[in-house]
């Protein structure tokens, strides 16, 4: 057996040195904690003189305790259910550490609501005391959120009902994807492959095998859409229900907040993507005409553009990301080499895994874990470096102090996509060939169409669908006719055969604890590409700036962050062009090589 430089299953050993799964000893230590801080608050009063900062501050470390703890635990369970969906044990330790979670969080949230009957006049002198000075946006924020919470009574009785209902439907979704199973036919054979594998076969270089992927997938959406659209009812009911409880009518609100974000500066994103998809549409006509197509068939949008570019072994994509990585940065690139050396990566293309890529952190262990299912594409290389990205925020972080470590979606998004874009700029400076050139120019596109195109449809689908399910149940057939609609006003009508039922497949609409996970993703990308054109100007010396950046990004909102760092004003639509016109070039670039061909072939 031919032995590999570097292995494609992750070691999950590590993590918990004293035994294994962390059933018994682990998990009591957590309960227990839990228990201890329940306790302290039930005679915890709102501090009363500057001296009493230290009696929450000390409130706070448990808190930052508890919670490294239950994310070590709660992502160990994700890797266990995302290597085996069936794993009974991981299942097991899930519903317990769920009632654990619950019970955490009402404590967090009790700690908040004691925030608000602090006097401002105590609250301004408290967060200058040298205990609490390092937390002041994270109080603030708290402070904030608390307005919005419930009784005491009523956030418990949420929290209880979240672990069996809301979180428990979101559980059920993850389980029940993982375990389906897609027959495609391929050259008369009939293959039985998980749903990451047939995703995996959109950019197979037979058009033939691409559709048939196609095809099976939306007939296995088809034959369970009814059991689909039962989930996603529920849990966007439980939703609107606490939402309302909590005098959040826009269902907005929520997702802004967890993001940082003003929904000025979502507005201002979107209606500067709005104004520039002509380029785009352009492009994916084109695209479909070279195919023979008078317009982009979906299951040919991940195709390859030259049918003779070579698959790309895991050891060449590995070391081709170190590589590149090493020229932006050591602190990258050292990180990178001990994930890949300390088997901190799962990419093994078998069947019977989870369907999506993902990054789990793993705070008390200083590590993280990489998912996803490499099928030897240019798009697989691409998805390893993003997840890398991800990993790599979790070790910039460890000089900041506790609870300004966590940030929020929009910037995690924004580290992984600089890394995407370090790897697949390198491989364009690379390219020896027009054709290899174009080839990689196509994937570059693909990505701005994914952001402009597709995460808009996904945020007008989403949109539309709560503002319907105020009104009641949503059918499956409504569903899809939702997602067709969003399809077609975000492609501009440049789309054909779409998947009107992505709302299936795409689990981030099934992510209980992130509503609205499609919008961080277009920020991050234009965010991104703002500073890695700071990158390119400075090379090297541009890392310790960036490392600031992420360093930041746990204690400060969205629009102070990209000010301190960057200068601008995101609620402007002119930061948000800046980026897109540099997408609109790469547009430009791909008609002007592909007419210039044309007219050579003619």
């Amino acid at each position: 057996m031919t032995e590999t430089k570097y292995v494609q299953a992750w070691n999950l050993d590590s993590l918990f040195p004293d035994g294994g799964y962390p059933f018994h000893e682990h998990v009591r230590r957590v309960e227990k904690k839990v228990s201890e801080l329940e306790g302290k608050l039930k005679v915890f009063l709102a501090p009363q003189q500057v001296n009493d900062a230290f009696k929450l501050a000390n409130i706070l470390e448990d808190i930052l305790n508890i919670r490294m703890n239950v994310t070590q635990v709660n992502s160990l369970i994700t890797c266990l259910l995302a290597q085996n969906p069936k794993d009974q044990q991981a299942i097991t330790l899930r519903g317990k550490t769920a009632a654990i979670h619950a019970s955490f969080e009402s404590a967090v949230k009790k700690t908040q609501k004691i925030l608000v009957n602090i006097n401002q006049r105590l609250w301004g002198e408290i967060l200058h005391t040298e205990d609490l000075k390092q937390y002041t946006f994270i109080l603030n924020d708290w402070r904030k959120k608390a307005e919005m919470h419930l009784s005491d009574g009523e956030e418990g009785l949420v929290a209880d009902l979240m672990v069996d209902g809301y979180h428990a439907w979101g559980q059920f979704y993850q389980s029940l994807a993982s375990s389906i199973t897609v027959p495609v036919h391929i050259d008369g054979e009939k293959n039985e492959l998980s749903v990451a594998q047939a995703i995996n076969l959109r950019s197979h270089p037979d058009e033939e095998v691409r559709k048939q992927s196609h095809k099976a997938l939306e007939e296995t959406w088809k034959d369970k859409e009814e059991l689909f659209a039962k989930i996603l009812n529920h849990i966007a009911g439980f939703r609107l229900q606490v939402n309302k409880k909590r005098g959040l009518e826009n269902i907005l609100q929520a997702p802004l907040i967890e993001n940082r974000m003003k929904e000025e500066t979502l507005n201002a994103m979107w209606t500067a993507v709005c104004k520039h998809k002509r380029p785009f549409t352009n492009y994916l006509n084109q695209k479909a005409k070279m195919n023979g197509d008078e317009k982009m068939h979906a299951y040919n949008f991940w195709a390859p553009i030259t049918e003779d570019i070579q698959t790309i072994k895991y050891e060449d994509a590995v070391e081709f990301i170190l590589e590149h990585f090493s020229q932006f940065g050591t602190e990258l690139e050292n990180f990178s080499r001990r994930a890949f050396a300390e088997g901190w990566v799962e990419a093994e293309d078998r069947p019977n895994k989870s369907t999506v890529g993902f990054c789990a952190a793993f705070p008390l262990s200083g590590e993280s874990r990489v998912f996803l299912t490499y099928g030897g594409r240019i798009t697989n290389v691409l998805t390893l470096a993003h997840e890398l990205g991800h990993a790599f925020h979790n070790p910039a972080m460890k000089p900041v102090n506790g609870l300004n470590k966590r940030y929020p979606l929009s910037m995690a998004e924004t580290a992984s996509t600089f890394s995407e874009m370090i790897i697949l700029d390198a491989a364009m400076e690379k390219a020896q060939s027009t054709k290899e050139k174009l080839f990689l120019l196509d994937e570059k596109l693909k990505r701005s169409v994914m952001n402009f195109m597709n995460i808009h449809s996904r945020f007008l689908f989403e949109k539309k669908f709560y503002e319907e399910r105020k009104e009641g149940i949503v059918s499956a057939t409504r569903l899809n006719e939702l997602m067709q609609e969003a399809m077609d006003v975000a492609y501009e009508d440049s789309l054909d055969h779409a998947s009107i039922r992505s709302w299936i497949w795409t689990p981030h609409y099934y992510m209980t604890k992130s509503p609205f996970y499609n919008f961080p993703y277009t920020f991050g990308y234009l965010f991104s590409l703002s500073i890695y054109a700071k990158a390119k100007e400075k090379g090297k010396e541009f890392e310790r700036d960036y490392l600031d950046l992420l360093r930041d990004s746990g204690s400060m909102s969205t629009e102070d962050l990209v000010m301190k760092h960057l200068g601008v004003d995101i609620t402007s639509e002119a930061f948000w062009e800046k980026g897109i016109k540099l997408c609109v070039k790469d547009a430009e670039e791909f008609m002007t090589l592909t007419t210039s061909s044309e007219r050579k072939e003619r």
